[in-house]
């Protein structure tokens, strides 16, 4: 077996977004039946970065650090579609207007629905960011494959992220690092779209019990993680025996059928991939950002 990337083939290109304001969906029935209105997804959030916890935010669907869209408008369509489609996990960002012009950051995911670009940013660059801000993309990553495994899927991660993901041979299977191995039964909203190489779904929450006994009330947002049973391929779909590889992206969820947003990276419908957990499985600690940014001195 091999873990060879056609590299060579992949088209590096750039895409233009600027920062989108915060969404409100005004009311919101729980699971429990409780009526909230809570911040939600977009805008610039200045105190929940990659690394932090998914749970405990007085929030719903929440994005770390800067949520960013092609367009403000028909975000389904182009020239948001290609935005969101060729913007990888990994991508490096630029800051090409406003107070911080010039400054770096790493995509860190996609939030489907709202057809949302995440991206991490130093603190000290968030502070200078305004709703005006645009950034540019490097995409890089769409197309990858791993040369001799035609039956395992990479979708929306950068190159260099897939090399840092610590995957190794071992017999038939290709084993790699994740924090936790989540149930079939979880996966909740987004089962059924096709849009996996670049939107999310979500792990349900509503049975405490059960989330802890499988490791998942320690979810970061960041964190890699191993679906049971899931196939991605084509869209999101159950096939006893499949493997999907994701990345949290997204905080909890209070609504029915909802919980953390997990975006695929990579997919075996065949199970080609052992899981091994790793509380370090994070895009975070891969990437230096978010909580494992380290500090600049003075």
């Amino acid at each position: 077996m091999s873990l060879k990337l056609n590299e060579s083939e992949l088209i590096e290109m750039a895409v233009q977004g600027q920062v989108i304001f915060p969404r409100c969906f005004g009311w919101e029935i729980t699971h429990q039946g409780e009526v909230k209105i809570v911040p939600s997804v977009g805008g610039i959030t200045y105190n929940v970065l990659v690394g932090d916890s998914v749970y405990g935010w007085a929030a719903d669907h929440i994005e770390p650090c800067v949520s960013c869209t092609a367009t403000a408008d028909k975000l389904s369509e182009n020239p948001n579609r290609g935005f969101n489609a060729y913007a990888c996990i990994g991508n490096d960002v630029t800051l090409i207007s406003g107070n911080a012009k010039g400054k770096k950051g790493v995509v860190t995911g996609h939030h489907g629905g709202v057809e949302h670009v995440i991206v991490d940013f130093p603190a000290d660059v968030i502070e200078k960011m305004t709703m005006d801000d645009k950034i540019l993309i490097r995409a890089i990553g769409q197309g990858a494959r791993l040369v001799d495994h035609a039956d395992i899927t990479v979708y929306g991660v950068a190159p260099e992220l897939i090399k840092k993901l610590g995957m190794r041979e071992v017999g038939k299977h290709i084993e790699i690092p994740v924090t936790a191995v989540v149930p079939a039964a979880l996966m909740g909203s987004g089962l059924g779209h096709n849009d996996s190489y670049k939107g999310d779904y979500d792990i349900q929450t509503s049975d405490p019990a059960v989330i802890k006994q499988h490791g998942l009330d320690k979810l970061k947002l960041g964190d890699v993680v191993a679906i049971q049973d899931h196939k991605s391929t084509y869209g999101w779909s159950y096939k006893k025996g499949a493997l999907t590889i994701a990345v949290v992206i997204h905080g909890d969820s209070n609504l029915a059928g909802h919980g953390p947003g997990v975006q695929t990276i990579l997919t075996s419908p065949g199970g080609w991939f052992k899981p091994r957990i790793s509380p370090a499985a994070n895009i975070g600690r891969l990437l230096g950002i978010g909580r494992f940014r380290k500090k600049r001195r003075r």
